[in-house]
């Protein structure tokens, strides 16, 4: 089981809907050529929170302000019954810099009226548009097919919207 985060830079909040995300083409590995948000897999001895903030300034060049950094959806990942993957989703309208194109992604900002889904995993049109809402999700998602799991089909999922979401900022130990 891999344990992970995503992370959607927001600009243009007015406190509530923002106008703009940043989005990320990945360059390479899993979900290659697809949009999503910037994210990776959490180190040894690293919290979800430290994760997006690392995997935000690595994939992008953009400081996350830790204090704006809020968790919004923890979500699980199924490949042929069991857990691949449990990633943690935050949201920050707070960071610095501009983002730039680096040999794992290629950022982009896009309208939050025209994420380019199509683009994306196909889960991502159904707990995305909350998370950029403002609401909070727990999510699972099961995939068949695979392995990989970005060549594995999308056959269920189950969602539960508006739930307190703790933010893991525990330090974890990886074997």
């Amino acid at each position: 089981m891999t344990e992970a985060t995503l992370c959607f830079p927001l600009r243009g909040t007015d406190g509530v809907t923002p106008e703009e995300v940043l989005l990320i083409e990945k360059r390479r590995g899993l979900g290659e050529g697809w949009y999503n948000g910037p994210g990776g897999k959490l180190e040894a001895e690293e919290t979800p929170r430290e994760c997006a903030i690392r995997e935000t300034r690595e994939e992008v060049g953009l400081e996350v302000d830790p204090a704006a950094l809020e968790k919004a959806a923890e979500l699980t990942f199924r490949l042929d019954g069991d857990v691949h993957t449990v990633c943690h989703v935050y949201r920050a309208d707070r960071f610095e810099g501009e983002p730039v194109t680096t040999p794992e992604a290629r950022p982009e900002w896009f309208s939050v009226e025209e994420i380019p889904y199509d683009q994306m995993w196909d889960d991502d049109r159904l707990w995305l548009p909350g998370v950029l809402s403002g609401r909070t999700v727990v999510g699972e998602f099961a995939f068949e097919g695979g392995p990989p799991l970005d060549e594995a089909d999308f056959v269920d999922h189950d969602l539960g919207w508006d739930v307190p979401i703790t933010d893991g900022s525990t330090t974890r130990s990886r074997g």
